[in-house]
């Protein structure tokens, strides 16, 4: 196996042994509740600092990446992914826990800061292509982890999670063995002679508030588990601090299209990541025969047609364009989510509604990720990787609390509809979010119900949660347009190119890739 092939292999392998930790600490999140007795704002806290260092990780190594090498910083992740495991598997306590899920995110971030833009190095001429192929390893460790949890359950009795939480160690030797002795490539950037300066320009003040802004979004959600407030005064003042730093030493407001792409990268991983429990939620009935862990095959289902799906991208990019796919994608998640809204209980309606969104958002991430490389490369690894970071940012700090708010909001005006008196026993606290005013529905007040009445609330969120799906499906619709809009300024130059940077940083395109779908 030559050097290439070896290198992309341990890429894939490195990005599934991500996966295969996230959807273990997933699925055991409970289990551990149960087994440290963790309160739900403790559980909270594990799940955000799965995520908030992940994506400020991709972030920071990307400034720096290209000078400490792509090989030291495998080596960081190769480390941490140890090192978190040994820490998580011999916990005795909440900290520890912490502690573990802190450096297994840390490493994450190193995995992804890395592979995008080794990938993208190696393969100059199918970057869309070959990233999605990358990004294949994350529904596959989904599917693989998510079988293995499964099969071992009660394999050790109460303390099989120790075992499962090894698991992600299988993948991470695999690319742990495969790095022994690759070379890395230098990154385009780097060998057309793009300084430093050039790449923060590319990026730009822009790109530095909105990713700083949402930063201190996630800082807020931080210190929120702590009960301190951080105001939004506070927040931007987080976040305009580094902004003008960076304007005094670039003096570049930024790519105007990428800073665009940022934007919409907020829609998109709301899109993707946001709604993905709503979904697997209405289509755990259709599978309800496979037991307890029907959920888990939902989870299965829809990874495994993201994996199959990201093979694929290649021939259609070739006839499409990148951005093509992605307006073509847009369309059919948002029509899938409208569907699923209207399905009714009807398991099959339910099923392939929930297949047509989950084919709609399969190319989503990778293939932007591949504009934004194809379009900036002399943005380097920073470019790249802050698009993936601010999606994660962005789904953990504003889409997943609104979806969330969205739906708290209609289930408070649908059962205060159908059954005021019921509404009345159920109802929490006032609250106020994201401009939406709702009485959320207190779970000990539920739980305190007569059996027919608990049924009618669960009929109620039920219904709830689908109908609301409607209004996420304003999101890809609105992702659609503004890929509309970027296809529409590129038939006025031409069509669709590909940029490359030759010595001396100077840009030169290749023809033209087809700047409307073609069918």
């Amino acid at each position: 196996m030559n050097n290439q092939k070896r290198l992309f292999l341990a890429c894939i392998f490195s990005i599934v042994a991500t996966s295969f930790g996230f959807i273990v600490r997933a699925l055991l999140l409970n289990t551990l509740g149960e087994q440290f007795n963790l309160d739900e704002s403790q559980k909270g806290a594990l799940q955000g600092v799965g995520l908030f260092p992940f994506a400020l990780s991709i972030i920071f190594i990307s400034l720096f990446v290209d000078k400490i090498g792509y090989g030291r910083a495998m080596t960081f992740a190769w480390i941490g992914h140890v090192v978190s495991a040994i820490i998580t598997i011999t916990a005795h306590s909440y900290t520890m826990l912490y502690v573990g899920t802190f450096l297994f995110a840390l490493a994450n971030g190193a995995v992804e800061g890395v592979t995008n833009p080794v990938v993208a190095t190696l393969y100059p001429k199918s970057k869309t292509h070959h990233l999605n192929i990358l990004h294949a390893g994350w529904p596959g460790g989904l599917v693989l982890g998510g079988l293995l949890v499964i099969a071992m359950t009660g394999l050790n009795g109460p303390n099989d999670w120790r075992l499962k939480i090894g698991l992600f160690l299988i993948p991470t030797l695999v690319y742990g063995v495969l790095m022994l002795g690759v070379k890395f490539p230098i990154n385009e950037r780097v060998a057309a002679g793009v300084s430093y300066l050039d790449m923060l320009k590319e990026f730009g003040f822009a790109g530095c508030f909105i990713v700083s802004f949402f930063a201190a979004m996630a800082l807020g959600e931080i210190l929120g588990i702590a009960h301190i407030d951080l105001s939004m005064t506070a927040k931007l003042i987080i976040a305009i601090v580094p902004t003008v730093i960076f304007a005094v030493m670039v003096k570049s407001f930024g790519r105007p299209m990428f800073v665009f792409l940022l934007l919409v990268m907020v829609l998109l991983a709301t899109t993707e990541l946001g709604t993905d429990s709503w979904v697997a939620g209405l289509m755990t009935p259709v599978l309800k025969n496979l037991g307890s862990n029907a959920g888990n095959w939902v989870l299965i289902y829809t990874s495994l047609v993201m994996l199959i799906m990201r093979f694929c991208a290649g021939p259609i990019v070739h006839r499409i364009s990148p951005l093509g796919l992605l307006c073509v994608c847009a369309a059919v998640a948002s029509v899938g989510l409208f569907w699923l809204s209207k399905a009714g209980p009807v398991p099959g309606m339910i099923f392939l509604a929930a297949t047509m969104y989950g084919l709609g958002k399969s190319f989503f991430w990778p293939t932007t990720l591949g504009v934004v490389s194809e379009q900036f490369p002399r943005g380097g690894a920073l470019t790249i990787n802050a698009m993936g970071g601010m999606g994660m940012i962005a789904v953990g700090v504003l889409g997943g609390p609104l979806l969330g708010t969205i739906q708290d909001n209609y289930l408070d005006k649908h059962l205060q509809e159908q059954n005021p008196a019921l509404h009345e026993k159920v109802a929490g606290a006032q609250q106020s979010k994201f401009g939406f005013t709702f009485k959320p529905l207190d779970n000990v007040k539920v739980a305190a119900l007569p059996q027919n009445e608990k049924d009618e609330v669960e009929k109620v969120r039920v219904d709830n949660n689908q109908a609301t799906l409607s209004k996420q499906a304003v999101l890809p619709a609105i992702m659609c347009l503004c890929y509309l809009a970027l296809l529409m300024y590129f038939k006025t130059k031409g069509g669709y190119k590909q940029v490359h940077i030759e010595g001396g940083g100077k840009e030169a395109n290749e023809m033209p890739q087809p700047a409307t779908p073609s069918f």
